[in-house]
């Protein structure tokens, strides 16, 4: 999320009333006195609570927290409940607010003695905008809000940008939470066709097994034919019963000939039906790892460690073709794994002859097999051949599918 934070920085966000330096400065405690140690939640004005408990604790330590003070349903209270009682204790000067800071300043304890050295509005700033590049924005938020030094105009700056952030972010999780579902019903889909696909080459095996039968029983019957014509031929010159013999036999071999083309058939058929099962299989496990990928991405962190997961890897990817409207997107699920993404629309508008520079760059090639042209993926393919590079095709050029291959190539290393 702090990629998108950063790719489009929120305005300032403007507070009704409390723009007036008497009222902000009252708001925000910046008297002498305060700057001597770092403030308390309710040194803060109350309009910071609920950005504060919102995004700088978990649901879980927010629990222990009201747990510790004798909240009689904190296990079974709604997380909008938790919130609640979280922001009220923020206001107050008693147990219930020394554990909340506690528990702040314990989860972030790491970015707050490192902004503990800072001495100005500036350096502060610095240093936030910084922690928003690594992704650490819940502890580095704490940290600014309660410093000493931190003015009027750089606690509105931030508490915009962390206002505007929440917006961004919950847009996010619904298209996310969309394509989940689509993704859900394709597999359902997926499913229902493999079974369907299993049952016909299930059926087909059993009829290619009767014929084989078959024909075993026509050519027994065949070679008891010659055989009776063979023995019943010098003990009789009966040429009718002969002739009834051959024509027998002649049908015996026009029918095993027509049952072989008929085999024939429905082994081909066979093949065929087993390829499209194989097909839909492969097409089914790409399906299930997207499916993983959105799903774990969907998840919501827990525990102090969780701001911390999302570091620079090192390296980058190459995305050619796919769709220039989703490039944004997919950039920032790049960073988020640690990988710079650079792009070449395949010929579109870019020149082709910039594919070798940018092969040259990149530590892993992708392009989408049903958003890209024919000469630019033989490129690519020759490129990544000549320089020893790896490339990886894409299913299709959705996000989920980026999504799941990001993965593979964070799990090789």
């Amino acid at each position: 999320m702090s990629l998108l934070l950063n790719y489009k920085r929120a305005p300032g966000l403007t507070i009704p009333d409390l723009n007036p330096p008497q009222r902000l400065e009252k708001a925000l405690n910046l008297d002498s006195g305060a700057k001597q140690q770092r403030l308390k939640t309710w040194d803060l004005s109350p309009m910071f609570h609920c950005s504060i408990v919102g995004t700088c604790l978990t649901t879980g330590e927010l629990r222990q927290v009201l747990a510790k003070v004798g909240d009689i349903d904190v296990k079974t209270a709604s997380d909008h409940a938790l919130h609640s009682r979280g922001v009220r204790a923020a206001g107050q000067r008693d147990i219930a607010g020394k554990l909340l800071n506690k528990a702040l300043d314990k989860r972030h304890e790491r970015i707050v003695k490192r902004f503990a050295a800072l001495g100005t509005a500036e350096e502060i700033r610095q240093h936030w905008n910084a922690a928003v590049d690594e992704g650490d924005i819940s502890g580095a938020y704490w940290a600014a809000m309660s410093h000493p030094m931190s003015d009027r105009t750089l606690v509105q700056a931030i508490f915009g940008e962390v206002h505007m952030l929440s917006h961004i972010v919950g847009s996010s999780s619904r298209l996310d939470l969309a394509r989940l579902r689509k993704l859900q019903i394709d597999l359902e889909a997926k499913d229902e066709k493999l079974a369907k696909q299993e049952d016909r080459i299930r059926n087909v095996s059993e009829e290619r097994n009767g014929l084989l039968q078959r024909v075993e029983q026509l050519e027994a019957s065949l070679a008891r034919a010659r055989a009776l014509a063979v023995e019943s031929r010098p003990a009789s010159g009966d040429a009718g019963k002969d002739m009834g013999l051959l024509g027998r036999l002649d049908s015996a071999q026009q029918r095993a000939e027509e049952l072989g083309i008929r085999l024939a058939a429905m082994e081909a058929k066979l093949f065929e039906a087993e390829r499209r099962s194989s097909q839909f299989a492969e097409e089914n496990q790409a399906l299930k790892r997207e499916l993983d990928v959105v799903a774990n991405l969907l998840e919501p962190e827990d525990g102090p460690a969780a701001a911390d997961t999302m570091t620079a890897a090192g390296g980058s990817i190459l995305y050619v073709g796919g769709r220039r409207n989703l490039s944004e997107r997919i950039r920032a699920i790049g960073r988020s794994r640690g990988f710079d993404v650079l792009f070449h629309d395949g010929g579109m508008e870019d020149n082709l002859s910039l594919l070798p520079a940018l092969v040259g760059q990149a530590a892993s090639i992708v392009f989408p097999v049903d958003c890209i042209s024919h000469s630019a993926a033989g490129i690519v393919k020759r490129l990544c051949r000549e320089s020893g590079k790896r490339y990886l095709p894409l299913r299709s050029a959705s996000l989920a599918s980026f999504m799941a291959v990001v993965a593979e190539i964070a799990a090789a290393g």
